[in-house]
C-alpha cells in the first residue's frame, strides 16, 4: 500500500520494535504531523478468546469519562408514549413504520439505534441490514430497553459500544486528538479496565495479548502490555 508523505513522517518518529507506555505513547501522539480535522484517537486490543464459542465472545459498552469528542446521532424505534420521552431526551429521530421502511430503502444516518422491547417484532426484520454493520439494538448493549431516556442520555454523553471480531480483535475510538493527555489517557484506561473485567472464565492463557494506539490517519503504536494493565491497579 502507497503511504502519504504525512503518514510516511509520523512513522519515521515512532521506534520499531518498542513497547511504549501510556503517557508516552499518548504524548508521542500528539506530537506526530496531524490531518486538518481533528482525528480520532483508536486503540485495539488483541485478545486471547474464541469468539465462535459463544461463552468467549466479548460484547459490551463503556461510558467514556470524557466522552468520544463526538456527538452520536441516535435513532430510537419505538410507539406511543415513548416517542415523547426519547425526543426529550435529546434522540435525533424517533418513530418507527417510517423509519424501518427508510432503512430498508438504504437510509442510516445515525450511529447508534435504540429500540423498546415491544418494537423488536418489527426491528427483528432489520437484521440483516443493521447486524453486519453493528447496529442492531440488543439488552446486552443496552439499546433494547423501555428506559429510552436514560439510553439517549448515555449515547450522547460518550457510551460505546464494543464487539470482538471474529480473529480476536478489539477496536474502539476513544476520543480526539485535540483532547488533553489526561483525557486521553482516562478514557483509554476506563475503556481497557472494562474490558479486563469481562474476561470471560473459558479463556485460557493470556487475555490482553496486545495493545496499540493511532489516530483515524496516522501509524499504530504498539504499548507495553504489563505496564497498561499495571495502570489499571
Amino acid at each position: 500500500m502507497k503511504r502519504s508523505k504525512r503518514y510516511t513522517k509520523a512513522n519515521a518518529n515512532i521506534e520499531k520494535g518498542k513497547d511504549y507506555t501510556l503517557d508516552d505513547a499518548i504524548a508521542l501522539l500528539k506530537e506526530l504531523p496531524t490531518m486538518k480535522f481533528d482525528e480520532s484517537v483508536e486503540i485495539a486490543l488483541r485478545l486471547g478468546v474464541d469468539p465462535k464459542h459463544a461463552d468467549q465472545m466479548i460484547r459490551g459498552t463503556v461510558s467514556l469519562p470524557n466522552g468520544t469528542g463526538k456527538t452520536a446521532r441516535v435513532l430510537v424505534l419505538t410507539k406511543g408514549s415513548k416517542e415523547k420521552e426519547a425526543q426529550e431526551a435529546g434522540a435525533d429521530f424517533v418513530g418507527m413504520d417510517e423509519y424501518v421502511g427508510k432503512i430498508q430503502q438504504g437510509w442510516l444516518e445515525c450511529e447508534v439505534i435504540i429500540a423498546t422491547p415491544d418494537a423488536m417484532s418489527v426491528v427483528g426484520k432489520l437484521g440483516k441490514i443493521l447486524g453486519p454493520k453493528g447496529m442492531m439494538p440488543n439488552p446486552k448493549s443496552g439499546t433494547v430497553t423501555m428506559d429510552v431516556a436514560q439510553a439517549v442520555k448515555e449515547v450522547k454523553a460518550g457510551k460505546i459500544e464494543f464487539r470482538v471480531d471474529r480473529n480476536g480483535n478489539l477496536h474502539a475510538a476513544i476520543g480526539k486528538i485535540s483532547f488533553d493527555i489526561p483525557k486521553i489517557k482516562e478514557n483509554i484506561l476506563s475503556f481497557v479496565d472494562t474490558v479486563v473485567r469481562m474476561k470471560p472464565s473459558a479463556a485460557k492463557g493470556q487475555y490482553i495479548q496486545s495493545a496499540t494506539v493511532t489516530t483515524t490517519m496516522g501509524p499504530g503504536i504498539s504499548l507495553d502490555r504489563a505496564a497498561l494493565l499495571d495502570e489499571l491497579k
